[in-house]
């Protein structure tokens, strides 16, 4: 459900799942500004390719006009939108035949300002759509209401467009005469694919803003956070209470994601090519799903350094509601077999007729649950088969996963795998090579959720874990 009659654009990029970054204002914020200043550097590195002088593309922003660059200002027909207080002249646009500018004097040539209604979510969001030749791109800064932040942003034409109809959408209810000469202006640059390289020029320009003094702070900014989950950031890398393993975890988390998270966002653009043989298409879509795995671990573990440098993390105060279990099953099981399978696994989900409502955090729950099947079924041996039983425990859901069959090599229940500690939050499986969390870090993350982990060894089973989430309390 939206939160008003239109979608915000952070609604729209969160459905369209695109890269959504949530956190502290404070980092959202960080990773605005570098985004901007990215992009700036991109649209000056394409009009260095241009030769003539005809307009270079066309800004939509919020709540303020973001270049101030003349090469750039010279170039691009902006639009700026605000939710400032108007009167009933502000109903038309800044320097557009007809209209009547609220503050002429202070608008510069070739801006035009457009309102938002105050009742309008949007209006707590800073926004920019970029529309050229070559490329288009949107990027949303997003306050919520319980006090953390998002930034997100996409390439993808298509994400862009839904963008702009959610916008548009507004213009034709506070400015219907100037709505078709807008979409005129934005039909001037057909959604096309971007060459991969501009997704690789951004994010070299995107580096480049990283601050000197402080790299780390990036790998806290850029990451990926749990929505609804305001977990303090405050404490600074000199704080007493700072652990070099938490420190190391979160370097290493943020070194493999950034690069994975590049790289999937150039297979998603070379996946929107229709000229690409079937053989190519499946093995991309292999990548993009082999990175969305790694960059989903990589954020359990950052999540999981952050919870033993939090003092509210650690006593359980997080942002927890009743939400639907049904819902999050029934995306998360398809994803579970899917992983299951590629092991060479089976894996089946046992259900009662019907789910109630849990208390918890409906983005950190999916998560932690995926994460904890990942570790799962890598502790087993091929051919093993796993049943996930999910019933009702008095004022709790209980829900289990536990191997069913005996191991085929030996015909015995299966062993839990060796597994070596590495400082105090991972675990490594010489087997496999895997690096996981351990069980007392993998507990603190299901308490920080409302939940609670246990982890037995049954002779006829093998290793057990058996998950209680706490049930909605009806008035």
């Amino acid at each position: 459900m939206y939160e008003w009659i239109l979608p915000s654009l952070s609604e729209v990029l969160a459905e369209s799942g695109s890269i959504v970054a949530k956190g502290s204002p404070t980092k959202a914020e960080q990773q605005w500004r570098m985004s901007l200043a990215a992009i700036e550097h991109l649209l000056i590195e394409t009009l260095a390719k241009t030769t003539s002088d005809a307009t270079l593309g066309l800004v939509l922003a919020a709540p303020a006009p973001l270049f101030s660059q003349p090469t750039l200002t010279q170039r691009l027909q902006t639009v700026t939108f605000t939710a400032k207080p108007f009167n009933p002249l502000a109903l038309m646009p800044f320097n557009m035949p007809g209209a009547i500018a609220i503050c002429p004097e202070t608008t510069p040539p070739g801006e035009s300002v457009l309102p938002l209604l105050p009742a309008d979510p949007l209006a707590a969001e800073q926004f920019c759509l970029v529309f050229t030749e070559k490329f288009s791109l949107v990027l949303v800064l997003a306050t919520h209401k319980n006090g953390s932040s998002s930034f997100a942003f996409a390439f993808e034409p298509e994400v862009v467009q839904q963008a702009w109809r959610a916008l548009g959408a507004r213009v034709m209810l506070t400015n219907p005469d100037y709505f078709a000469e807008l979409d005129s202006l934005i039909a001037n640059y057909p959604p096309v694919p971007p060459d991969y390289r501009t997704a690789f020029q951004f994010s070299q320009f995107l580096l480049q803003e990283l601050p000197e003094e402080e790299p780390k702070e990036w790998g806290q900014g850029i990451r990926e956070e749990f929505p609804q989950c305001p977990i303090s950031h405050t404490q600074s890398a000199s704080t007493p209470n700072t652990n070099p393993d938490v420190e190391l975890l979160q370097a290493f988390a943020h070194e493999v994601r950034t690069p994975l998270t590049t790289i999937r966002t150039m297979t998603r653009l070379l996946l929107k090519r229709r000229d690409l043989p079937t053989t190519v298409i499946n093995r991309l879509e292999i990548i993009d799903h082999e990175c969305t795995e790694q960059i989903d671990r990589m954020e359990l573990l950052f999540k999981a350094a952050e919870l033993e440098t939090s003092a509210t993390a650690k006593s359980g105060i997080t942002h927890l509601t009743p939400m639907s279990l049904d819902q999050v099953l029934h995306q998360s099981i398809p994803r579970w077999q899917q992983a299951a399978h590629r092991r060479n696994l089976t894996l089946d989900v046992v259900l009662p007729q019907q789910l109630p409502t849990v208390v918890s955090n409906p983005a950190m729950l999916d998560r932690v649950l995926t994460g904890l099947m990942e570790n799962f079924t890598r502790s087993l041996p091929p051919g093993s088969h796993i049943q996930v039983h999910v019933i009702p425990a008095g004022d709790q859901l209980k829900l289990q996963l536990s191997p069913q069959s005996l191991c085929p090599e030996t015909n015995q229940a299966t062993t839990p795998p060796i597994r070596k500690a590495l400082g105090q939050l991972l675990m490594f499986q010489p087997e496999t090579g895997t690096i996981s969390l351990n069980l007392a870090a993998t507990k603190h993350l299901f308490q920080a959720i409302g939940g609670k982990l246990i982890v037995r060894q049954r002779p006829e089973y093998g290793e057990v874990m058996t998950i209680f989430l706490p049930l909605e309390v009806s008035r």
